[in-house]
């Protein structure tokens, strides 16, 4: 008897998991892909390109009417990706599921770099269900821009079907970082305010369809991530299995991204002020790191004893279990995030999960990212009805 190819198997156990959930609510198993710092070192890319990478996270979130920001700067350290397939038969790829921002897109055959043919590559020419669009935009990065051109095709996710979704196929991508990503491209989840103008979300459409047993969609993200299993995504409702205790509800402040108010920040008991005249933050699975206001970070780094060098911001590994347990005021709760979550171990270095941010909120306030590294500690419920997001503690 032939023994099924590893992607056959993944295919089977996506199928069996989607039974176990009944009709309508769908879970996708994420995996953990290698960091971009991992694959670019194992390319023998020389360390000092990965520090002419680095830019500033809250630049995805600067609206304009010309591009579409994305992110990318976090994908240094690590991201988590899925399986989607566009077209009829289905092309298979592997995408970024982002809270972040609003578009798909997938490499394409009409992109001729090498960034998009180490990738696997949507052929229009292929599919019996494509359309043409042919308008072009760019999304445009810390440190290099994709363009795109517009088609609409069939987007299955399992046993969700959309048709006539509008989506990006590439016309250029940069060798760096494209080339070394392990994911092919990205689906955004955030506001259709943020997205293409004139043109529905897969999210939107997944609604319009009756695609989706309620308007909501969740995430879980394991605390030990390996490349087979980093955690999942559950479109349709939750799954209570993956979460302890009672949901926090908390509204969403502006309908562009899933941006929510933080009321306080404190570093073990002492409440710092920084967000007295209110903070906003912005939950992104599309962000690995927590993302600190930059008039913050040397105060932050100063009272958790971090010192930045070309690994991070370095902790001594034996002195982790008596770091400070990080806590968010949010909608009158407590959220916390101890030291074991928000300081990552790589190979025995250990460096807090943080990065800055000189973008503030639309009215000024000081802003937050809500990246992977808090998400670890908290199962969150996206409710598109009632423009709300959910946390409970991960199980």
């Amino acid at each position: 008897m032939e023994t099924p190819a590893p992607r056959t198997m993944w295919r089977l156990v996506l199928a069996l998991l989607c039974l176990q959930l009944g009709e309508g609510l769908v879970r996708i198993p994420m995996r953990k892909g290698r960091s971009m710092r991992e694959v670019m070192r194992d390319n023998g890319v020389p360390e000092g390109f990965l520090k002419g990478l680095k830019g500033d996270p809250g630049r995805k979130y600067l609206l304009s009417n010309a591009v579409a920001y994305e992110p990318l700067t976090n994908y240094l350290n690590s991201f988590y990706f899925g399986e989607i397939s566009i077209g009829t038969p289905p092309q298979n790829f592997l995408v970024l599921f982002d809270t972040g921002s609003s578009n798909l897109w997938v490499p394409s055959t009409y992109c001729q770099t090498p960034a998009c043919e180490n990738h696997a590559m949507f052929n229009c020419s292929l599919s019996s269900t494509f359309s043409d669009i042919g308008v072009t935009y760019t999304l445009r990065y810390g440190f290099g821009d994709l363009s795109v051109v517009l088609g609409s095709d069939t987007v299955t996710i399992q046993n969700i079907v959309v048709k006539n979704q509008e989506f990006g196929l590439s016309l250029d991508e940069p060798s760096n970082p494209f080339y070394y990503l392990d994911f092919d491209g990205i689906l955004g989840m955030a506001y259709p305010g943020v997205g293409i103008s004139g043109y529905n979300t897969l999210i939107q459409n997944m609604m319009q369809q009756s695609q989706l047993t309620e308007p909501i969609f969740s995430f879980y993200y394991s605390r030990n991530p390996t490349y087979n299993y980093g955690g999942e995504v559950i479109l349709g409702g939750v799954d209570p299995q993956l979460y302890t205790g009672e949901v926090l509800w908390t509204p969403v402040v502006q309908e562009f991204y899933w941006k929510i108010g933080i009321e306080e920040f404190s570093i073990g008991p002492s409440a710092t002020g920084w967000c007295s005249q209110g903070c906003h933050g912005i939950v992104d699975t599309g962000t690995f790191l927590l993302t600190i206001p930059g008039q913050f970070m040397s105060a932050f780094l100063q009272q958790l004893g971090a010192e930045e060098n070309d690994d991070g911001y370095v902790v001594d590994c034996s002195s982790v279990p008596s770091m400070p347990t990080l806590y968010f005021a949010i909608s009158g709760a407590q959220l916390s995030l101890p030291p074991s979550v928000y300081v990552l171990n790589n190979d025995g270095v250990c460096s807090v999960g943080v990065e800055s941010t000189y973008v503030s909120s639309t009215n000024g306030q000081p802003l937050w990212i809500l990246g992977n590294v808090f998400l670890r500690q908290y199962y969150s419920i996206f409710d598109i009805a009632n423009n709300r997001v959910g946390f409970a503690l991960s199980a």
